[in-house]
């Protein structure tokens, strides 16, 4: 039987003080696949120890990078002369996503590879058209096998692309892809998402000339080759600042929330903030990248109520679907009916339920959307996390609100999204043990 780790949550306890927003899972993955079309050195910082990292440095090991923490947050990824696609790890591959943005990479390098179907979250299927098809119009073949993508190429060529759906990774995809190839290459309809911009401003530090970022229109002026010392430093996590902006919330705390990037939360505090959130945020700075602006939050204990209108996400500038899921416990501490639509996974929504154990009175409509209505008072039990990173995290921050003892089972979830949680929430005030 495998080991779990547990979390005990004593809940109903005040945060207070500040907590900083940590760096990006999201962004940090996107550059590692990036750093691939460098052949010489690359030095990412802000990388968190997590375990979404752990798999995919297993997986470019595996293939010959070479990749070596020289600080806590801080890693050299440096490529093989000849990647060794066939070792392959086939376990961490299946584990997570960001595998498919090695493709755009790896295609420079090889003429013909296979990569095994990637994994994540379940929480229902995912196309990869928009990666397919995109690729497809760079010369890139891709065929669907039993258990792995067959990649194949023969000439590339720039090209002028409408994105077959807004997708962050494909968009990430198509711009690692279009980097090395010699032209200008067109990606319209794209997301201007956080981690889309990131991997536009680390193909700038390579040499890359990109125009239209934060726009849905990108255009790729490509190189012909990257190989030189590269240095760059990934930005904060703007869904960690919602996790804490919806943890402060539920325990009724004041608390600040520093690093906060503001670009990619200005839709979800304008509609907290007319269900009566009282916040205040400081004046904006830069991140370490130099791009991303950040904003240190104070939230100060409110009372809210239920919007008369839905809550859902949509392709940034919207409420990202990532964020979406916290306003569920959010919306268990406001007066009135709430409700949520989660659109884009088939599954998500079922596992917002799970509070219910808690004491929410949460009715599935379908299997996108919920009524949640409160306010309610929740009292400790005992979950098992969900096997997706933000259903789980929702449950632990709904328990931090509860009253009592709570035992959140297998926190693997929970770990391979954010580093050293527990420790950092026991640092403002929070309860939680991990159980041996």
């Amino acid at each position: 039987m495998l080991k779990t780790d547990d979390f005990q949550i004593v809940g109903g306890r005040k945060l207070s003080g500040t907590i900083e927003t940590n760096t990006s899972k999201n962004g940090a993955l996107g550059l590692f696949c990036a750093s691939l079309l460098n052949k010489n050195t690359t030095t990412l910082h802000g990388i968190p120890r997590i375990e979404e990292i752990s798999r995919i440095i297993e997986i470019f090991e595996s293939v010959g990078v070479k990749v070596v923490w020289t600080e806590k947050n801080t890693v050299k990824i440096t490529p093989p002369k000849k990647f060794k696609l066939n070792n392959i790890d086939k376990t961490s591959s299946g584990r997570i996503r960001s595998i498919l943005m090695m493709i755009g990479a790896v295609i420079h390098f090889e003429n013909k590879f296979h990569v095994p179907h990637e994994g994540g979250c379940k929480m229902g299927q995912r196309t990869i058209a928009a990666h397919r098809y995109g690729l497809q119009s760079l010369g890139v073949k891709i065929v669907t096998r039993e258990t792995h993508y067959e990649i194949s190429r023969t000439k590339l060529k720039a090209n002028d692309i409408v994105l077959y759906e807004a997708s962050d990774t494909a968009t990430e995809n198509l711009l690692i892809a279009a980097a090395l190839i010699p032209g200008k290459t067109i990606l319209r309809f794209t997301p201007p998402n956080y981690q889309v911009q990131e991997v536009c401003f680390f193909l700038e530090a390579c040499g890359v000339s990109i125009e239209g970022i934060g726009t849905s229109t990108l255009t790729i002026h490509g190189i012909n080759e990257i190989d030189k010392p590269v240095e760059y430093h990934n930005s904060e996590d703007r869904t960690e600042a919602v996790m804490f902006i919806a943890s402060a919330i539920v325990t009724k705390s004041q608390l600040t929330i520093s690093r906060c990037p503001i670009d990619f939360l200005s839709v979800e505090l304008l509609k907290l903030e007319k269900m009566g959130l009282k916040y205040k945020k400081s004046e904006i700075y830069l991140a370490k990248n130099n791009h991303t602006k950040l904003v240190d939050l104070t939230i100060h204990p409110s009372k809210l109520n239920a919007v008369y209108d839905k809550i859902h996400a949509t392709p940034y500038p919207g409420i990202n679907s990532d964020n979406l899921p916290f306003f569920v416990p959010i919306a268990n501490t406001a007066k009135g009916t709430t409700l949520i639509h989660d659109w884009m996974w088939e599954n998500r929504a079922i596992y917002f339920t799970e509070l219910n154990k808690l004491g929410s009175n949460i009715v599935l409509a379908d299997q996108h959307r919920v009524l949640v209505q409160g306010p309610v008072e929740l009292k400790g039990t005992q979950v098992i996390c969900p096997p997706a990173l933000r259903p789980a995290m929702i449950i632990l921050v709904a328990m931090l609100g509860a009253k009592g003892p709570s035992i959140l089972r297998n926190v693997y979830s929970i770990n391979r999204g954010y580093e050293n949680i527990a420790k950092r929430l026991n640092a403002i005030g929070a309860d939680i043990k991990l159980l041996k």
